[in-house]
C-alpha cells in the first residue's frame, strides 16, 4: 500500500537532464567527507565522495516495487548534501533574513520546532529556501538533490535495503508501525513524532537521519520506472514518459512501515503539497578549480 492510502485515510496529514550553473570563480579544493558551511546561517554540509551505484532494487528485496528497477549503474561526481534534514530553527533564519516567507511559518502540529526537522513544506517551499542561501553566498550553487544522489549518499557504499542491513530496525532510524500506519516508539527510537535531527547514528558518510523521520524532497520529476534513466547523477527533469506536475520523495517517516525506509524505495506527490511527515535536506554542486 502507497504511503497516501494510509496518510489521508488514518490522519488526514497533510526538456532535461538537471545541470548546475556554471561559475566564474574556481572553489577551494574539497576533499571527500570533509564538512563545511557556508555561512553561519547555512546548513552544515558534507562533501560526498564520486563513485558510482546501482541505483534501485533487485527482484529479490522484500517489499520491492517495479518502480524501483530495472536496477542501472549511475556515475555520481563529487558533491555536498546537507548533514540533515532542514530544522524549523534554519528554516527561521531564511524567513527572519527575508528569504522565506513570513507568512509561510510552517505548523510543527504540537511536537516542537527548535532542533526538529521543518515539517509542512511543499517542494516549492524549498525551492525557495535554496534559493536564498544562493542569495545569501554569492556563487554557491544549493539546489535539491536529485534522487540519484540522494540514493547514493543513503547507500553510503552499500547494497542492502538498509544501509545497516537487510532488515529495519528502531535502533538506526525513527519509524512507524510494521503495519500501516501511524508512530511508533520503541528502543532507541523514543519518539513517537518526528526526532530531533541527528538522534541517531550517522551513516558511512557521516549524514543524520537518511533513513525515517521525515519524507524528503528530491529535484527529479516522476518516473513510474528507471527505463531511460541518467546514468549520471543529473535529476531526472525529462516529461517523456515523465510526470513534473509530481516530484519525487525519498526515505520514509515517522509514520510509514518500515519498507517505505528502504535505500530503493521511493514516492511522489504534487508539489505544492505540504504536510506533518514533509521536509527537505539541501545538496550544492561542488566544482574543481
Amino acid at each position: 500500500m502507497r504511503w497516501w492510502s494510509c496518510l489521508f485515510g488514518v490522519v488526514g496529514l497533510l526538456t532535461a537532464s538537471y545541470g548546475p550553473p556554471a561559475l566564474a570563480q574556481a572553489e577551494p579544493q574539497y576533499r571527500p567527507l570533509e564538512t563545511f558551511r557556508d555561512c553561519s546561517g547555512c546548513p552544515e554540509m558534507v562533501v560526498i565522495p564520486a563513485g558510482s551505484f546501482m541505483m534501485g532494487s533487485p527482484a529479490s528485496e522484500t517489499g520491492r516495487y517495479e518502480d524501483e528497477g530495472p536496477v542501472h549503474r549511475v556515475t555520481v561526481q563529487q558533491f555536498a548534501l546537507a548533514r540533515a534534514e532542514v530544522t524549523f530553527d534554519q528554516w527561521q533564519a531564511c524567513v527572519d533574513d527575508g528569504g522565506c516567507r513570513s507568512n509561510r511559518r510552517p505548523g510543527d502540529d504540537g511536537w516542537g520546532r527548535g532542533s526538529r526537522p521543518v515539517i509542512n513544506v511543499s517542494w516549492e517551499d524549498a525551492q525557495e529556501y535554496v534559493a536564498w542561501l544562493n542569495g545569501k553566498v554569492s556563487g554557491t550553487p544549493y539546489r535539491l538533490p536529485s534522487e540519484a544522489e540522494w540514493e547514493y549518499a543513503a547507500r553510503a557504499g552499500t547494497s542492502t535495503a538498509y544501509p545497516w542491513g537487510d532488515r529495519a530496525t528502531h535502533e538506526y532510524a525513527n519509524y512507524g508501525k510494521d503495519d500501516c500506519c501511524g508512530g511508533l516508539a520503541k528502543g532507541a527510537d523514543r519518539w513517537e513524532y518526528m526526532a530531533p535531527v541527528g538522534s541517531f547514528p550517522a551513516n558511512p558518510l557521516g549524514l543524520r537521519d537518511m533513513h525515517g523521520n521525515i519524507w524528503e524532497w528530491v529535484e527529479d520529476c516522476w518516473h513510474g520506472n528507471y527505463n531511460g534513466a541518467p546514468r549520471t547523477a543529473s535529476a531526472w527533469l525529462s516529461q517523456q514518459n515523465g510526470n513534473c506536475s509530481l516530484r519525487v520523495l525519498r526515505g520514509g517517516s515517522w509514520f510509514h512501515n518500515p519498507g517505505f525506509l528502504r535505500s530503493a524505495f521511493r514516492d511522489r506527490i504534487v508539489p505544492g503539497n505540504r504536510g506533518g511527515i514533509l521536509g527537505f535536506r539541501p545538496a550544492r554542486t561542488l566544482f574543481t578549480p
